[in-house]
This record gives C-alpha cells, structure tokens and sequence, in this order.
C-alpha cells in the first residue's frame, strides 16, 4: 500500500504555465493558514512539501519573487496569470509551503476547519518566542 506521502501530486497555476509535482511531507494533514499581512490578502490554505520536494514540469522561469520584511520567506507567484504557487517558509526553510488550490483535484474548500499560524507575531522575532501563547487557533473557511 501506497504511504500518502509518497504520492506525487500534479500541480499548477490558474493559466498552467506553471506545472510542478509536489510531494507532501504530511499529505493533507498540513494545511493551514498565516495571519502574516501578506498571507491575510493572498487567502491562500497552504500544505507542506519538503524543498526537495517540488519538481517543476515546466515553466520555472516563469515564475515572480516577491520577499518583504526580513526577506527570509521567498513567496512565488505565476508571472503570466498571478496565481500565487508556493512559498519557502520563513519559521521553517526546508519547507514550502504550497498553495492547496495549485494541486490537481484539491480546493481550499475541501477544508471546513483549517489551522491558522500567527504570522504577526512569528517565532523568530525578538519579542515573538515570549507571545506565542495564541499562535494556533482554528479558523472556519
């Protein structure tokens, strides 16, 4: 029987000039949300992949950086259709984070409770370790 996280799953942009295979490092189970000020207005249910663990089809080069505050986290978005696609987590470096609307057969709708991280206060920030109290809430889509 075939582990969940073995499956690879097909992925792409809303336009499809961006296609990847992603396998996920804890299938559905990963999904949340950030509370970041970029992660409130993209919207986006976010699954886990390790960074080895997206291989781009086709259309790579097609894809826009967009980095702010610390510019530790690399967010990634289509440069034709604006679908953003994945990002490389600030909390986490080894990870992505991949937009669960890119993967083929899945929507954000698929997920009546999703857990939200405090992007606002993160972890490494100086004063964030000591407010971590209220990092994880669950949020009704």
């Amino acid at each position: 029987m075939m582990d969940e996280d073995s499956v690879l799953h097909d992925a792409a942009c809303h336009c499809g000039a961006v296609q990847f295979r992603v396998r996920l490092s804890d299938g559905l189970n990963s999904a949340r949300r950030c509370d970041c000020s970029l992660c409130r207005m993209r919207g986006a249910v976010a699954v886990s992949a390790r960074v080895g663990d997206i291989v781009f089809v086709q259309g790579e080069e097609n894809l826009s950086l967009y980095q702010f505050n610390t510019k530790v986290a690399r967010h990634y978005f289509c440069k034709t259709c604006g679908v953003y696609t994945h990002h490389q987590r600030r909390s986490d470096p080894g990870q992505f984070g991949v937009n669960v609307a890119c993967i083929a057969g899945m929507s954000p709708f698929d997920f009546p409770e999703v857990l939200v991280m405090n992007g606002v206060v993160h972890p490494s920030d100086a004063d964030g370790a000591d407010r971590l109290a209220g990092v994880l809430r669950f949020s009704k889509l």
